[in-house]
């Protein structure tokens, strides 16, 4: 029985790199026989962010991620009382500083991860060859292209709430020492740090994808970037 599925995953994988090879001998045509090259854009935009929101929204997801950490804000450097950059000169206070916002930040990436399911849903995509022969990251920055500030309106509330609450108290000294900043400026601006972290994650799996194609046991995209 094994056998048996493993040859018809290969025929299909086949008769999907069939396909795609002939859509691509076409320039400008976007389909043939069923055979949808916007609805490969799509399971590549779906995967891709997928497989990046499961990280980010997992305990120590900004953190631990090579692609996805990012430094405290500006806002904490270059504003607020002369408190605070005495405690920011302390390396371990800074350090323990940005390693908190980028927790707080797990609270934006839950929020912003269904408004960029739901966008890639519904997304158009005038130009799907063009995307399918881009780069390595172009349906990503063609999505963050269409989708302009949505990700960081979508956080903003969130990181406002993750904010006031936290019980941190390396968070805590720095939003005292910032002396009457509104809560949500401040987050804001972790959400700007948030948004580029997000898409260059989002980014780093779509670069994957397309390099290794069978990963996703999708014989669509097997087929279109097998080809390529």
């Amino acid at each position: 029985m094994q056998n048996i599925h493993n040859g018809v995953m290969a025929r299909r994988a086949f008769l999907a790199g069939s396909a795609a090879a002939g859509v691509l001998l076409l320039p400008g045509c976007q389909s043939m026989g069923g055979f949808s090259m916007v609805e490969a854009i799509r399971r590549l935009l779906t995967l891709s962010s997928q497989a990046a929101f499961a990280l980010l929204t997992a305990p120590g997801g900004f953190w631990d991620s090579e692609v996805a950490r990012f430094e405290a804000p500006e806002l904490f450097g270059n504003s607020g009382t002369g408190l605070l950059r005495n405690l920011l000169t302390s390396t371990v206070f800074k350090q323990n500083l940005q390693q908190q916002l980028n927790i707080v930040a797990e609270k934006g990436a839950a929020r912003a991860a269904p408004v960029v399911y739901q966008t890639v849903r519904k997304i158009s995509v005038p130009d799907a060859i063009g995307l399918v022969r881009g780069g390595p990251t172009a349906a990503t920055s063609y999505l963050r292209t269409e989708m302009g500030p949505a990700l960081i309106n979508a956080m903003i509330p969130g990181l406002t709430d993750a904010l006031r609450v936290s019980s941190d108290p390396v968070i805590g000294q720095a939003v005292r020492a910032l002396g009457g900043i509104d809560l949500g400026l401040m987050a804001q601006s972790v959400a700007n740090r948030a948004d580029n972290s997000i898409w260059y994650q989002i980014g780093h799996e779509e670069t994957a994808i397309r390099a290794h194609p069978e990963t996703t046991k999708d014989p669509l995209l097997i087929g279109v970037f097998k080809v390529l």
